[in-house]
């Protein structure tokens, strides 16, 4: 799976995408500008030390994104599509992507992929979530609906063993 951030702009999120991309084994796809020195020690210390272990990509802007990933199944996460991201099947190899905390991703480029827009249901007072908590939730369905493919699925304790 591919996570995209559309000018994200609080690292501590972006860390966090970025430890729970690892654990699946996710590319994760920054389009700038962002909101903060990629190397700051908050997306460090937010993705504590699997950073290094992460597939990163970065963008100067969406136009450049879409001429170097042609061809790719784009899924758009905003609170302002009309189907739940429940209600869609999602490839292996797809990309989602999430936009900027205070905004979200730009409405030009929300029009010309209605089809391709999907949201989180949410009661009606509330703005948004959290975008890393948006990121885990979609992303962890998609690899359900693809049987978790290449993830380990077995836990072992510590000190003791299951009986």
């Amino acid at each position: 799976m591919n996570i995209v951030l559309h000018q994200p702009e609080i690292p501590a999120n972006t860390g966090n995408i970025g430890r729970t991309c690892v654990a699946t084994g996710s590319s994760l796809h920054l389009i700038e500008p962002l909101g903060f020195v990629l190397n700051e020690k908050s997306v460090k210390r937010a993705g504590m030390d699997y950073w290094e272990k992460l597939n990163v990509q970065r963008y100067m802007n969406y136009e450049e994104f879409r001429k170097k990933n042609p061809g790719i199944k784009l899924w758009m996460a905003t609170t302002k599509a009309k189907r739940s991201y429940a209600d869609v099947r999602f490839g292996k190899d797809d990309f989602i992507m999430f936009g900027k905390e205070s905004a979200g991703i730009p409405e030009e480029i929300l029009v010309e992929n209605e089809e391709n827009c999907i949201r989180i249901p949410m009661n009606e007072d509330i703005r948004s979530l959290n975008l890393s908590n948006s990121v885990a939730i979609v992303l962890y369905e998609a690899l359900r609906q693809n049987d978790f493919e290449g993830m380990e699925l077995r836990g072992e304790l510590h000190r003791l063993t299951w009986k």
